[in-house]
């Protein structure tokens, strides 16, 4: 297996562990016995640190469809290369710091973060799409 696709596979290992972490934090808000409940009742206003959580795991499955059919093509089409490995690893690098970033509220950083994650899903593309 190649190392874009094990970055790919990395990635998914986030995804999983960006399910867990709202879940763990909003179980501490509404306890055990809400969350084995049926959840008739909206429960206490989603926290803070919860919320952010939420919108850092939906912001990671905004671009992750789009990494993963691009790492996906550019092994099938035999495309992989120092630009796919850059940017695989830039991806999967950045992804991982905009977590605690998004958490803690930081603001600034965590934009720039995320646009280093673009920019490696970009370096990517452009291994695609650009004759070599």
């Amino acid at each position: 297996m190649t190392t874009e696709l094990s970055l790919l596979a990395w990635v998914l290992v986030l995804a999983v562990v960006q399910v867990m972490l709202p879940a763990m934090w909003r179980n501490r808000e509404t306890g055990l016995d809400y969350n084995a409940g049926p959840r008739d009742e909206p429960g206490p206003p989603v926290g803070v640190v919860t919320g952010r959580l939420r919108r850092a795991q939906a912001n990671l499955y905004e671009t992750l469809p789009l990494f993963a059919a691009a790492v996906l093509i550019a092994h099938v089409a035999g495309r992989e290369g120092a630009l796919t490995l850059w940017g695989a690893w830039l991806y999967l690098g950045a992804r991982i710091v905009y977590v605690p970033l998004y958490a803690m509220g930081v603001p600034y950083l965590r934009s720039a973060v995320w646009s280093v994650s673009l920019l490696g899903l970009g370096l990517i593309l452009f291994a695609i799409l650009i004759p070599g």
